[in-house]
């Protein structure tokens, strides 16, 4: 059997090359004797891993030494409580609302204090993101806070919020790692791996040092402070080794490819193959005003339910897996993540336009 273009929005597509070296060192890790996946986290050569993927992402992203890096558990999901038990010191805080996933992450806060939705997107089904350029930021809120790229809409901030000096925290789980980021305009960056970097089951907070403090939400567990994991270097309990392992890999690679640059020139020249075809398209459309279309993730839809069927039916029989769009959009979503190579867009575009002609 042989590889198929995977399109899923995550767990999605890894480099090749990763899974090749993975696979050569899963029964003996550098003649340790043993797979990573049976390695003590306090040993060595784990420690060695570790740290070389923080150091990796550091030099990617150009980290500044005043911002932790932390390799955590419990998804993106688990954040959503995580940043207002741990930031919410006036128990006040401003979400903009651009998906489902930005929605949840409010929903979760109103547990912790008074949510503001200062902006929002909803009225046209998350199709666009709304202008930030001034927004009524709550004077005593603790932190600003977005979803950066909506995978399931397809939508992403081309500008980040004038946030009136409040901190801002990005959820970045879909375009994490896609193209250069300026650190030091977040208080928090932080993603689920499984769509950009690594397997499921590691989440990467990214934080400056003077929001890590001992003052959190009175009753705020151990594990979900995050001066917890700071002070333990990511070390505190047994962390997801082998996810970490396999980011550490994909750090690397991305650095072979010449960094968040080349990805990006990657990823631009990825998509407008696909947007390019979508906009001179009879058959197909897409469904996000221009000027906020994401790079990574690529919903469209024919106008029919039946017709949106008969094309993952036919896409997943010609290798093209994992097409479907999610159930709130409908139609269809292509994620084109780092690892997905031009070719396999090549290959959706011409079986889309093989479709287009035996079905208008």
């Amino acid at each position: 059997m042989s590889r198929v273009y995977n399109f899923s929005a995550g767990p999605a597509v890894l480099p090749e090359e990763v899974l090749k070296e993975a696979a050569e060192e899963m029964l003996d890790y550098r003649g340790t004797g043993m797979s990573v996946m049976e390695m003590s986290h306090r040993s060595k050569a784990f420690e060695e891993i570790i740290t070389t993927a923080e150091q990796d992402l550091r030099d990617l992203m150009g980290i500044p030494d005043n911002y932790k890096v932390l390799f955590l558990q419990g998804g993106a999901s688990q954040q959503f409580a995580m940043i207002p038990m741990n930031l919410m010191k006036n128990r006040v805080a401003d979400y903009i609302i651009t998906g489902q996933w930005a929605k949840k992450a409010a929903k979760e806060a109103e547990k912790y204090g008074k949510v503001n939705r200062i902006a929002s997107s909803e009225d046209k089904t998350f199709s666009y993101i709304p202008d930030c350029s001034d927004l009524p930021v709550s004077e005593d809120a603790d932190y600003v806070y977005i979803c950066e790229n909506n995978t399931i809409y397809g939508t992403k901030f081309k500008e980040l919020p004038n946030t009136k000096g409040k901190t801002l925290v990005a959820d970045v789980s879909s375009c994490f790692l896609s193209e250069p980021v300026d650190v030091t305009k977040y208080g928090v960056i932080y993603g689920g791996v499984q769509k950009n970097i690594g397997p499921a089951g590691v989440v990467i907070v990214i934080i400056r040092e003077d929001l890590i403090t001992e003052d959190v939400l009175p009753g705020t567990p151990t594990m979900l402070t995050y001066k917890t994991h700071a002070d333990a270097r990511s070390l505190y309990n047994t962390p997801p080794a082998y996810g970490i392992y396999i980011c550490g890999k994909v750090f690397k690679w991305i650095k072979a490819q010449g960094g968040l640059a080349a990805m990006k020139e990657r990823n631009e020249k990825k998509a407008k193959v696909l947007y390019d075809f979508l906009d001179q398209s009879k058959l197909f459309k897409g469904t996000v005003v221009p000027k906020d279309r994401s790079l990574m993730n690529v919903p469209f839809v024919t106008g029919n339910a039946d017709l949106d069927a008969k094309f993952v039916k036919e896409a997943k029989e010609a290798g093209l897996e994992n097409l479907k769009g999610h159930r709130t959009v409908g139609g269809m979503r292509a994620s084109i993540y780092n690892a997905m190579p031009y070719e396999g867009v090549v290959a959706l575009v011409d079986f889309m336009k093989k479709f287009e002609e035996e079905n208008l």
